[in-house]
């Protein structure tokens, strides 16, 4: 069965001390939630530089890389269903992430996409295919899954009628890499996310869901509204087809990710709501 779990990249402000970081999970354990996805940037101490890019994106990290996290999900009853990594420090360090892999009792790393890489060059993609695949077979020796999680410059085209998802599903080697795909942004890319559910079949191990819509009330100003991250069920998306194909695939966890935009500017409470939801249709 499914686990249920939240992204960790929501917790930065509800985890400022090692006391608040438990009582938050907690809440999430209590909310009906299995487990958390967990970021290498976050259970390390981090860079000042990555510190204020998360901070400046509405999600700060804040100093989480100092805790216990591990002792922090065992004592909340959570597991550890992945781990976020980047490709350079897999490349780099692959002994780490292998240990952290094995302290958190997880063989899932997933690959967050690329910084400062031009997803609409099509030599430049296909010499990522090959170091996905390669670091992939690197960690499968390990007894390690490689996944790729996906946002919206995925969807830039490297020539007609392909765009780069098409070429990293294509050119990746599915004994060394899978997917765990995120369902809002080739939404928000205006892409189908039920067609790349289906074109992914067994690939796709982990599921990221989040809604998207508006929390406008009232007349609005202008015919055109900015949609945003919703909790679930509360935007437009059709999830409920979502969710049933990730279930008919057997993916191993559905995993909340939600961005800034929350009930009563509270993560907690945006994931209770959203925890509903899940309690439905899970």
């Amino acid at each position: 069965m499914a686990k249920k779990a939240v992204q960790q990249i929501m917790l930065g402000t509800v985890t400022k001390n090692e006391a608040q970081a438990l009582e938050t999970l907690k809440q999430i354990k209590a909310a009906g939630y299995d487990g958390i996805e967990l970021n290498g940037f976050m259970i390390r101490p981090t860079s000042f530089l990555v510190r204020i890019m998360t901070k400046a994106g509405g999600m700060p990290v804040g100093k989480g890389g100092r805790f216990d996290w591990k002792k922090l999900l065992d004592e909340a009853g959570l597991c550890c269903v992945s781990i976020h990594e980047d490709l350079g420090t897999i490349q780099r360090e692959p002994e780490t992430v292998i240990a952290e892999a094995e302290k958190f009792g997880t063989d899932k790393i997933v690959i967050t996409g690329m910084y400062r890489f031009d997803y609409s060059d099509k030599a430049a993609v296909g010499k990522l295919t090959e170091d996905l695949n390669h670091s992939g077979e690197l960690l499968k020796n390990s007894g390690i899954q490689l996944l790729y999680h996906n946002h919206n410059c995925e969807f830039r085209k490297v020539a007609p009628g392909k765009t780069a998802y098409d070429m990293i599903i294509e050119e990746t080697n599915p004994k060394y890499v899978n997917f765990e795909l995120d369902s809002y942004w080739p939404t928000e890319a205006g892409v189908s996310a039920i067609t790349l559910m289906k074109k992914l079949g067994g690939r796709m191990k982990l599921y990221h869901i989040n809604d998207r819509g508006t929390k406008v009330s009232g007349p609005s100003m202008t015919p055109i509204l900015k949609s945003d991250s919703m909790e679930l069920g509360y935007g437009n998306m059709n999830l409920e087809e979502l969710i049933k194909q990730a279930l008919d695939v057997d993916v191993d966890a559905v995993i909340l990710e939600s961005h800034k935009n929350w009930a009563e500017k509270s993560p907690v409470k945006s994931l209770q709501l959203s925890a509903e939801f899940l309690k439905k249709y899970m």
